[in-house]
């Protein structure tokens, strides 16, 4: 059966698009990142305030298998252990490889099945409609849905990238493709079939093939997880049947056609799926359902996030080697679920600000909008990453589009942000600012610091190292210091939460509250 010989072989399958599967997290406290990580930032320095804050990691192979991978940080090597599937931007390989996806890996795992001639079954895990961890925390402000998606003008034509286009692109480029079903009687029919998403938008194109190389993008996981990802958001608990019944559900068939290798018994079950998509949305059962939702889980949000980025960074991805070797500007990646729990620490809601200062790609900035739904800005001085992240804004438009959801309004910035007016501005509104300054000289925090005296009482500052010294003081003759303003919490982040070390650390959240300023400038009678 080629591609799915090793279905038959009693092994699990995960149908993820080029995703890892994720380590269960060992509940120990964290240490602190080694010393010799210190350069390895998802915001580092190009000049005083070039940062890259590398997020969304692309798909990549689902290989299980561990090796270690030596990452050269400004001339330093440091040694990780590492899943190669989880591998980013590794100096010392061959070969470029992408980023893993940031979804945590819903596995597709095999369950046996006499029924199916006890063929090792491609399986959507069998599980409990409950809703999996939301990602924050219920805003009844938020408004998911995108009423242009599910109007009548949503059925216009509009750019995008499509699957289909990715593996034509990837063809192009010298990458190696094979049909799906090779069994198929079927071998001069095209290899293209169209998958409907949960709005009144157009299809997305798809090829029915396989990768020859592992770590390039797999259309049938792309295509199994989005059904996933739709049955488990957007499909009413009434309807939920037609999707999830372990017997005749649409999901059950099409883990069934991947067993059996059938090409029909695909192409049946995904025109069911695109019919009962169709038929769910004029009923309005999927908008209703969408308006009563006060918060996106994070599954979807990096589903989305992980087409986003596969469709305009991971083939570009070569251009971003550059910030490593021999420069300040080293590649990191503060990773999805590490900035999730940053929107809830901080209370981030969808009628507030967030600024990124050294956004890299945008990844960060996209997550605000779309999982948070708030004004979402990114300020970057490197060219490359500004031309990436503008590749990525616009197919977030379109993806959003495609889902049915209202994102918050993104800005992305290109320039210096101690110099930009645009983000001195934004920055005297914002509510919470993301700062990875793990890798920042002395002399770029002093500069940063003097900003904080324009931003707004409560304003929330996250950062990797604290902006005020351990044991700081008032006192009077550091009385005009502005870190005199700002009061800090130490957090903890947990393993897989940054792509540089697999060991946790701590993040620091400072506030502006000159509360403490005014009551010793008063007590001392200092008027």
């Amino acid at each position: 059966m080629g591609f799915f010989d090793h279905l038959q072989k009693g092994g699990a399958f995960s149908l993820q698009a080029q995703k890892p599967q994720i380590r269960k997290v060992t509940q120990t406290r964290p240490a602190p990142p080694p010393a010799s990580t210190a350069r390895a930032s998802s915001q580092i320095p190009g000049n005083a305030s070039s940062t890259k804050n590398k997020l969304h990691p692309s798909p990549a192979s689902s290989s299980a298998s561990a090796t270690n991978r030596s990452r050269e940080l400004n001339g330093k090597v440091v040694r990780k252990d590492v899943d190669s599937s989880k591998s980013r931007l590794s100096t010392p390989s061959n070969r470029i490889r992408k980023r893993p996806s940031p979804a945590q890996t819903q596995r597709l795992s095999s369950d046996d099945d006499d029924s199916d001639d006890n063929n090792t079954d491609t399986s959507f895990e069998v599980r409990k409609r409950a809703r999996v961890s939301a990602s924050a925390e219920p805003d009844p402000n938020r408004r998911i849905r995108s009423i242009k998606a599910f109007s009548e003008e949503g059925q216009k034509t509009f750019p995008m990238v499509h699957a289909a286009d990715i593996v034509t692109s990837a063809q192009k480029a010298g990458k190696k493709f094979k049909r799906a079903f090779e069994g198929s009687t079927s071998s001069d029919r095209s290899a293209e079939i169209l998958l409907q998403y949960p709005s009144n938008s157009q299809k997305e194109r798809y090829e029915l093939v396989v990768p020859r190389d592992n770590d390039d993008f797999k259309p049938l996981d792309d295509m199994v997880q989005v059904i996933e990802t739709v049955s488990q958001n957007y499909i009413p608990e009434e309807e939920a049947d037609e999707f999830d019944n372990e017997s005749t559900g649409i999901k059950r068939r099409i883990r069934r056609a991947l067993a059996h290798a059938s090409e029909a018994e695909f192409r049946e079950a995904i025109s069911d799926y695109n019919g009962a998509i169709e038929r769910l949305r004029r009923s309005g059962s999927i908008a209703k359902h969408l308006d009563a939702t006060q918060r996106l889980d994070l599954p979807l949000v990096e589903r989305i996030l992980t087409q986003i980025y596969s469709r305009t960074v991971s083939p570009r991805v070569e251009s971003l080697r550059q910030y490593e070797n021999g420069t300040d500007n080293v590649y990191g990646e503060l990773l999805p679920r590490f900035i999730s729990t940053i929107f809830k620490e901080t209370k981030l809601k969808s009628n507030q600000v967030f600024v990124d200062l050294g956004s890299g790609v945008g990844n960060v900035v996209l997550q605000a909008a779309l999982e948070i739904g708030c004004e979402s800005w990114g300020c970057e001085v490197m060219q490359n990453a500004c031309d990436l992240a503008e590749l990525q804004q616009a197919e977030f438009k379109a993806r959003c589009r495609l889902w049915g959801i209202a994102p918050g309004k993104t800005h992305l910035i290109r320039g210096d942000f101690l110099k930009e007016e645009s983000i001195i501005k934004v920055l005297q509104r914002a509510d919470v600012v993301l700062i990875n300054n793990q890798a920042f000289t002395p002399q770029l925090n002093d500069k940063l610091i003097n900003h904080f005296l324009d931003m707004k009482e409560g304003c929330q500052i996250v950062s990797l190292k604290s902006f005020v010294p351990a044991g700081h003081k008032i006192q009077s003759r550091n009385l005009n210091s502005p870190i005199n303003l700002l009061t800090v919490k130490q957090r903890n982040y947990w393993s897989d939460s940054v792509s540089w070390t697999d060991v946790g650390g701590t993040y620091f959240i400072a506030t502006k509250d000159s509360s403490r300023l005014k009551a010793f400038v008063e007590s001392n009678g200092m008027r």
